[in-house]
């Protein structure tokens, strides 16, 4: 029996507000319904992920990110949490320590950008999927994601003026983690908040294409569930999965699932 074939998708944009964090989630449980097994990784100090799909409060949980990430490999069975509150997503907790773990990791680590890459070797062949939500900077978290991902997904607010601010910042680090990490892939950029009807939309959608180069055929609307969900800690489909956005999050997990060859019994 040939090995599991995980794919470790990095969810990445600096600016801050582009859901990065319920693009992660919604995916994650999108991912999982499908019968994948799902590990979610947050690495953002914020732990917006942690709050929504965690049982615990980061505060009270012994091994988080920041402590996996500056600690021996054999601290990562005691980071996986497999009771969260969406079936079949397991997760690795943030930590408002995470802000420390950047400087500690340059002072500690002989390869400060590859820690995570190597912390989770051992768990490829275990998972189907491990999504990495990132944190809203191009900092030495954010490079740990990349060099540890296949691949990557560049969420964007279409429905900002701003939504494509420092995006080539972004694809420059891309370019730079390419040379410890050539196999990373761009999935494309993920337009979010997105209204068709609106110009600024329109403008948004054409220059990620032009700066990012690649769109993910997906529109992910407005919708105030998205902040019930989080109030709730639920995914939009467990909230309401006729709701527009749920349905959107579900077509996502198709195309990416289709395209990385994680269905039908391809994995």
């Amino acid at each position: 029996m040939s090995e599991k074939k995980t794919v470790v998708i990095a969810v990445a944009n600096h600016k801050g507000g582009c859901g990065k964090t319920t693009t992660v989630i919604n995916l994650s449980a999108e991912l999982a319904k499908m019968g994948l097994a799902v590990l979610v990784i947050d690495l953002d100090p914020q732990a917006n992920a942690s709050l929504h799909i965690g049982k615990k409060h980061p505060s009270e949980v012994a091994v988080t990110c920041a402590e996996l990430l500056l600690s021996e490999i054999e601290k990562l069975p005691l980071a996986i949490h497999s009771d969260t509150n969406i079936e079949g997503v397991s997760l690795i907790y943030g930590s408002l320590a995470l802000g420390k773990t950047e400087d500690q990791l340059k002072d500690s680590a002989p390869r400060p950008s590859e820690e995570l890459r190597d912390k989770i070797k051992p768990l490829h062949g275990i998972f189907d999927v491990i999504l990495i939500d990132c944190p809203p900077s191009l900092k030495l978290l954010t490079s740990n994601a990349l060099a540890a991902a296949t691949h990557l997904i560049v969420p964007v607010e279409s429905g900002s003026q701003y939504g494509m601010y420092g995006v080539t910042d972004l694809m420059k680090l891309v370019e730079k983690i390419h040379r410890i990490n050539p196999a990373l892939e761009l999935i494309g950029a993920l337009l979010i908040r997105h209204d068709e009807r609106q110009t600024v939309c329109k403008l948004i959608e054409a220059s990620a294409k032009n700066q990012i180069g690649k769109l993910i055929d997906v529109r992910i609307p407005t919708s105030t569930k998205v902040n019930q969900s989080a109030i709730a800690q639920m995914s939009l489909h467990a909230l309401d999965r006729t709701s527009k956005v749920a349905r959107e999050f579900r077509h996502l997990a198709e195309v990416i699932a289709k395209q990385l060859n994680l269905v039908n019994g391809s994995n």
